[in-house]
């Protein structure tokens, strides 16, 4: 049996919030700040504890970007908690929902995955008791919407926990910001909150990020990406004048048409990814557009005789992986297009002393100091400007250069 003296104070808030008489009247409960602060453990134990104690044969949803990640974030530490307590849960895996039994009480939780607009479809005609939206700001907002409208019973409450975002996301603006209006309660948390995290955890979080995702993944605050994507890069440090002898090779290629095409060629010397050469062909500087088949030799003349384990391109380029498959010579992957976590993997690695650039490879070293967050859009993207060795260099670390000890990511702004 679990006790609240095993949680943080914040904890107990968000575990007794629709109890506590200055809260029980509000309608929302919103958990938002530091990655690790314990927010979603609490959150989703006091979501069945409420749901249990005030409806009886009752639909009730829990949604997340996708079903897989809810399970795995919330869904299987909330099962396991409300079976310590007592309750009887009974996973039905088609369905994806669980029913909870408890002294003569029943009702069932859906899982429901938001990561496009087209997720809204899927709740869209249920009547529910309550939801909670893990990871909000990941979800689009017609889901989210679509999700608040199936509400509708009496008594019914909303339950949301993020981490921060760009201030100018709309669910900062339309819930955050005005939690008040909104009649709901907000609680924010910080790393010392999670009574489970050590302060040698704390302290390596500290040294993992810097910049704004210091201020976002460790304090906690909404702030904006800005200034160059990549200000740990410096020539003397990741700029070779000379290579070793490597050992595996690998090509990433970022493919366009109009715009430039960008080849890596990679090497792998003694757990160092070495950049050894590059083919950057821009039509509009060269005046002349190429077609697949002159971008494919172009591949052959730059691998040279090397044995390349893999070519990674472009997702969206699709003659271009299909022409690279007819020729036979070399295996073809197409690149994980995950822009941000990608970007994140490629600080990592530069910090890490993981990858390495020719001085050959001008295009590259040029855009690495040119690439910037785009400060005016209001969400976290890149200016679409001279990126194209820095999408190729990000399909690459993507693909080779996963972060070690599980799942840890470095990332950098300028404050």
């Amino acid at each position: 049996m679990w006790s609240l003296k095993n949680f943080s104070p914040k904890q107990r808030e968000v575990l007794t919030w629709w109890l506590r008489p200055e809260t029980k009247g509000r309608c929302a409960i919103i958990c938002d700040g530091a990655v690790r602060s314990g927010k979603t453990v609490s959150m989703g134990i006091s979501f069945v504890l409420w749901a249990m104690t005030c409806f009886s044969s009752t639909n009730f949803a829990i949604c997340g970007k996708t079903i897989t990640s809810v399970k795995r974030n919330l869904v299987d530490d909330m099962i396991n908690y409300c079976s310590r307590c007592g309750f009887e849960v009974k996973m039905t895996l088609s369905r994806n929902c669980f029913t909870v039994r408890h002294r003569g009480r029943e009702n069932k939780f859906y899982l429901f995955g938001g990561k496009d607009e087209g997720s809204a479809a899927l709740i869209q005609g249920m009547t529910l008791g309550g939801i909670l939206l893990d990871e909000v700001v990941l979800m689009p907002r017609s889901f989210v919407e679509q999700a608040i409208a199936r509400c509708s019973l009496n008594g019914s409450r909303l339950w949301f926990n993020c981490n921060p975002d760009n201030p100018s996301h709309w669910f900062y603006r339309e819930w955050i910001e005005n939690a008040e209006s909104k009649n709901a309660c907000r609680i924010r948390f910080t790393m010392d909150d999670n009574p489970a995290l050590s302060d040698e955890m704390k302290a390596r979080y500290s040294k993992l990020y810097s910049g704004a995702f210091y201020r976002r993944f460790v304090l906690g605050e909404w702030t904006a990406l800005s200034g160059v994507v990549y200000p740990m890069f410096e020539r003397s440090l990741h700029v070779v004048t000379s290579v070793p002898e490597c050992e595996r090779f690998a090509v990433s290629c970022d493919y366009g048409t109009v715009n430039p095409s960008s080849f890596g060629l990679w090497g792998e010397s003694g757990g160092v990814w070495y950049r050894l050469a590059e083919y950057y062909y821009s039509s509009r500087r060269e005046g002349a557009m190429r077609t697949d088949e002159e971008h494919y030799a172009a591949l052959e003349r730059l691998c040279g005789g090397r044995k390349v384990e893999a070519v990674i391109v472009d997702p969206s380029a699709a003659s271009f992986i299909e022409c690279i498959r007819r020729h036979s010579r070399f295996p073809v992957i197409a690149a994980d297009n995950d822009v941000l976590n990608g970007i994140r993997r490629v600080g990592d690695a530069l910090r890490g002393g993981k990858i390495k650039i020719s001085a050959e490879c001008k295009d590259c070293i040029r855009e690495f100091e040119t690439y910037r967050w785009d400060e005016k859009g209001g969400r976290d993207a890149v200016i679409k400007e001279n990126d194209h060795a820095m999408d190729d260099l990000r399909y690459f670390v993507n693909r080779y250069i996963r972060p070690s000890g599980g799942g840890w990511f470095f990332a950098s702004v300028q404050r």
